[in-house]
């Protein structure tokens, strides 16, 4: 398993931009394709973008597509998600994870390493 630890998370007004980082460590991190998730309070956790370890697609969820964009640095074993164009609606804890495989990468059943999570708020 990979080990994940989040940062880059904070508080930004609608309109403002963020980035996520995700520190990986173990020597999977190069193997694995990797997830940004999010869980709003009273919610459950949904998927926001995921890039495969091989050839590295990228997928998003419609409500973040052209906002948001997940990248990688295996040299760093780092995942990042660059986050513009920010709205309230975007507020919740975000957690990236680890998946050994590239299928169904956009469900929580596919993951097997998850990082503590990072919270953003987007005040209005």
């Amino acid at each position: 398993q990979v080990q994940l630890v989040e940062s880059g998370g904070g508080l930004v007004q609608a309109g403002g931009s963020l980035r996520l980082s995700c520190a990986a460590s173990g020597h999977t991190f190069s193997s694995s394709s990797m997830g940004w998730f999010r869980q709003a309070p009273g919610k459950e956790r949904e998927f926001v973008a995921a890039i495969s370890w091989i050839g590295g697609r990228t997928y998003y969820t419609d409500s973040v597509k052209g906002r948001f964009t997940i990248s990688r640095d295996n040299a760093k074993n780092t995942l990042y998600l660059q986050m513009n164009s920010l709205k309230p609606e975007d507020t919740a804890v975000y957690s990236c994870a680890a998946s050994p495989g590239i299928k169904n990468i956009a469900t929580t059943g596919a993951y097997d390493s998850w990082g503590q999570g990072t919270q953003v708020t987007v005040s209005s």
